[in-house]
C-alpha cells in the first residue's frame, strides 16, 4: 500500500505522551527522526490482523487497544507498514475510508459485506460495522 501524504516538517514532528493505562513494554518513543519502536509498530499491526471480515476500526480505535499513541500514529504505522495487513479495514473516525485508497477500500468492504450508512455511499455504519475487539 503507498504512502497517502508526503512526509514534511509539520506532520513528521509529532510528540506522543504515554497513556496512564500504556500497555506495559510499548512505549512510542521518537527515534531515529520519528520512526516508532518496532514493539508499537507490531502491536498495531497485530490489531489490525485480528480485524475480521465485515468488521472495522477507526485509526483512533485500534491506539486505545495497543494502549500507547494516537490515531495519528497509528496513521503513520499504516502508511509505512500496512500494506501486508488488512489496511481496507482500518477507516476515519466517521467511517470514512483513507481518502487515497477510498475507492479500492470501499471495492473490499462491500464484498466484505461490511454495513454502510448509505447502500450507494462510501461511509461505513461504525454502529453496526465496528469490531467489539
Amino acid at each position: 500500500m503507498p504512502s497517502c501524504r508526503k512526509r514534511t516538517r509539520a506532520n513528521s514532528a509529532w510528540r506522543v505522551r504515554e497513556r496512564s493505562s500504556g500497555a506495559a513494554g510499548l512505549s512510542f518513543v521518537r527515534k531515529n527522526r520519528g520512526v516508532p519502536d518496532g514493539d508499537y509498530v507490531e502491536a498495531v499491526l497485530s490489531v489490525v490482523e485480528r480485524i475480521p471480515p465485515g468488521k472495522v476500526l477507526s485509526y483512533g480505535d485500534i491506539a486505545e487497544l495497543v494502549g500507547v499513541g494516537g490515531p495519528r500514529q497509528v496513521g503513520w504505522v499504516m502508511s509505512h507498514y500496512g500494506g501486508a495487513v488488512p489496511w481496507w479495514r482500518v477507516v476515519r473516525a466517521d467511517g470514512q475510508p483513507a481518502g487515497c485508497h477510498a475507492g479500492e477500500a470501499v471495492r473490499r468492504l462491500r464484498s466484505e459485506g461490511t454495513p454502510f450508512r448509505e447502500p450507494s455511499g462510501d461511509r461505513v455504519d461504525m454502529r453496526r460495522a465496528r469490531w467489539e475487539a
